[in-house]
């Protein structure tokens, strides 16, 4: 299997715990995803829940072509304020495995991910990544900046 790699990184300009705050909240993915994946969160999380270790968080999403998809993933690690780790357990991808990483700064708070992940079916899903992942899973982080850029402004 074929692995694939996207860092990024951004400088917000609140508190370490603002940061942690909204990050570490299920419920807020969905309001830094494009609307047009249809991401809908269908745990039965409240506003106020909190990610920890061991967490089920499903999902429903429409990554391609409009066709609905149900994903899983799980929160293997959670180190207070300092980065978190989701995995899937169900869904789209062969492999996936994203690191969320938090670092105050004198200007706020550095966010950066680590996405490694892999695709299903060998040769094919290799030129799927290429034809079309690849280039949709970089869309969604940059999306997110700038939703995150919506939310909290720029340093």
């Amino acid at each position: 299997m074929r692995v694939y790699h996207l860092n990024c990184q951004q400088l917000l300009p609140i508190s370490l715990n603002e940061a942690w705050d909204f990050f570490s909240s299920p419920l807020n993915l969905a309001r830094i995803t494009p609307r047009s994946m249809n991401f809908t969160v269908t745990s039965d999380f409240s506003d106020s829940t909190k990610m920890y270790e061991g967490m089920i968080i499903t999902y429903k999403v429409s990554p391609l072509f409009g066709i609905k998809l149900n994903w899983m993933t799980e929160i293997t690690t959670v180190c207070d304020k300092q980065y978190f780790i989701d995995e899937q357990r169900f869904g789209p991808f062969k492999f996936w495995h994203h690191e969320h990483h938090f670092k105050e700064t004198k200007d706020g708070v550095l966010m950066r991910d680590e996405l490694t992940y892999g695709m299903p079916f060998g040769v094919l899903g290799t030129a799927i990544n290429a034809l079309v992942v690849g280039k949709q899973v970089r869309d969604i982080f940059t999306y997110r900046e700038q939703a995150v850029t919506k939310l909290f402004g720029k340093p």
